[in-house]
């Protein structure tokens, strides 16, 4: 049984010492970041545009690998903010701002004891080195000292996340290198492995903007009406389908629930 209902762990990146980052906490977490686009979106011919601390080599040897820039996700905070309030009960809902929104809180062992993480951040699919593929956190402290903010593909593995649903609300999370004699090698077979029963993830570039606004339809869905993952999503594209700014497939199919689907 888990001990608590929500935790949403939410996180802004960027790789400056100016790094806005963003956690809150509940039985969802969720990680957050920012852009117009999230992570495989900014495409780019010279890895000199990302800022490159020692302490951030292989994040930059990821982006540099697949071609991306990463850049601050502006929507991130309102995303975690509006997804926050939807859990009244304050006892259930933690919040932990900026640079809390860390590797070392994102492996924390208590992590276990939740029913729903979300990562709102950017993600790097490496097709090319497969092990360079994870998740991109502070890469700054509080006193604006390096710190090792990348959630690597092996660290997912080796966690102890038997959660409800993980989301990763960043670009192309559900895709990965197909590997002869053992499938797709990505994100979502990470999170799997650490136990988590379902996985919401992206299969191209999502707009930073919309997939806020999906998000947070998709968390109503399921924290208001009681839907399961699968049909709250299901509900909450078709509400984005259903407006005039989010019509196009483009802002929302991108999304899909991979695992458990009752």
């Amino acid at each position: 049984m888990y001990q608590k209902t929500y935790f949403i762990l939410f996180a802004s990146i960027v790789l400056l010492s100016q790094t806005v980052v963003t956690i809150l906490g509940n039985t969802e977490a969720s990680f957050a970041q920012s852009s117009n686009t999230r992570s495989q979106q900014t495409k780019s011919t010279t890895a000199d545009k990302l800022a490159a601390p020692a302490t951030t080599s292989e994040v930059v040897r990821s982006a540099r690998d697949i071609g991306v820039v990463l850049e601050r996700l502006k929507y991130s905070r309102e995303e975690a903010e509006a997804i926050s309030k939807l859990v009244n009960n304050t006892s259930q809902r933690l919040s932990s701002l900026d640079f809390e929104a860390s590797r070392t809180t994102a492996t924390n062992p208590n992590l276990s004891q939740y029913r729903m993480v979300h990562f709102a951040t950017h993600g790097l699919i490496n097709t090319v080195n497969p092990e360079l593929s994870g998740i991109v956190l502070s890469l700054v402290n509080q006193k604006g000292e390096d710190t090792d903010g990348f959630l690597r593909l092996h660290d997912i593995f080796n966690l102890n996340l038997p959660v409800e649903l993980v989301t990763l609300s960043a670009c192309e999370t559900g895709l990965g290198k197909d590997v002869k004699g053992e499938g797709l090698l990505g994100l979502t077979r990470g999170f799997m492995y650490a136990g988590a029963k379902r996985v919401a993830v992206s299969l191209w570039s999502v707009n930073d903007t919309a997939t806020a606004s999906l998000m947070t339809k998709f968390y109503q869905q399921m924290l208001e009406k009681g839907l399961t993952p699968v049909a709250a999503l299901r509900a909450a594209q078709l509400e984005m389908w259903k407006t005039q700014q989010w019509k196009a497939p483009y802002y929302w199919a991108a999304f899909v629930v991979q695992g458990e689907w009752r």
